[in-house]
């Protein structure tokens, strides 16, 4: 039986307690109708990077390119510390075989896209990527990324699924010896 496919996944989404405020944010999708055909590997870029739980809020400012993480209260800059683990775990990551990664919406070191960014006094720009998640798609561009606020979305979700699923038979096929029936048969079915 082939191995099931590996999926890197915001630990809070799963049900763990990490978010900053000791909560967490547990998807019944993710759970109980992905959960039994994938294998989840956790992560929560702020509890690995050392923080503790509870912990100060946090946001991203400055340059929405390259913000920078800080604290929101104490406005204690984070940034170096995130991406020295982001850093350190990315490379763990890059034996790890994953064919897909679900994060966290909004969050500064985990969300995908229009995570608030703070430029000084008034409303933030919905333009930055978390610090963590930012490196892991510059890292590996061809894995699947979505954030579980938009797997609500049927079509997203499915999308994402197929994408995920496919990454996974492309590079079994890879590891096939190469031969002229095989090539027939890409032939045929077009892969």
């Amino acid at each position: 039986m082939p191995e099931r496919v590996k999926i890197l996944v915001s630990a809070c989404l799963l049900g763990e307690n990490v978010r900053y405020d000791g909560g967490h944010k547990r998807d019944p999708f993710l759970v109980e109708s992905l959960g039994p055909f994938v294998t989840w590997v956790p992560v929560c870029p702020e509890v690995e990077c050392g923080l503790p739980v509870p912990r100060e809020a946090m946001r991203l400012e400055g340059d929405p390119r390259r913000p920078r993480l800080v604290t929101v209260c104490g406005g204690v800059d984070l940034t170096e510390r995130m991406e020295r683990w982001a850093d350190a775990r990315l490379e763990e990551l890059s034996a790890v075989d994953l064919c897909g990664y679900i994060c966290k919406k909004d969050s500064p070191s985990s969300g995908r896209e229009s995570v608030g960014v703070y430029l000084g006094e008034g409303p933030p720009s919905r333009t930055g990527a978390g610090v963590f998640t930012r490196k892991f798609m510059e890292r590996f561009p061809l894995i699947p990324v979505e954030e579980e606020g938009r797997l609500e979305d049927p079509t997203l979700r499915e999308m994402f699924v197929e994408r995920v699923f496919f990454l996974r038979r492309f590079r079994d096929l890879l590891e096939k010896p190469f031969s002229p029936h095989l090539a027939e048969l890409m032939l045929r079915n077009h892969v």
